[in-house]
């Protein structure tokens, strides 16, 4: 197995541990109304699968667009007339 993955691995099973552990009631405040008692294990839970998420969305790359790939959709990678020819004293260099 791979190092990323074996990393993966171990860092999941910690998480599962930690959250398995902490499974006491709490009291949560929301924005509005009474404290709602709700497990420890699911608010944590909750924390990291949205980390998780901001993580992704943050640090998967962007789409690039290359000026060949226009190039291709205007028709002018197949267009050979355009192209300039090399003169003699150019492919007396090359060779």
């Amino acid at each position: 197995m791979k190092p990323k993955t074996i990393f993966i691995i171990v860092i999941t099973a910690l998480l599962t541990i930690f959250l398995v552990i902490n499974n006491d009631a709490v009291e949560f405040d929301f924005l509005f109304g009474a404290p709602v008692p709700v497990s420890k294990l699911l608010v944590i839970g909750i924390c990291i699968f949205i980390g998780f998420v901001l993580g992704f969305l943050v640090g998967r790359p962007r789409k690039t667009v290359s000026s060949y790939d226009t190039e291709i959709e205007k028709g002018y990678a197949g267009n050979t007339e355009n192209k300039p020819t090399l003169s003699d004293e150019d492919r007396d260099y090359i060779s």
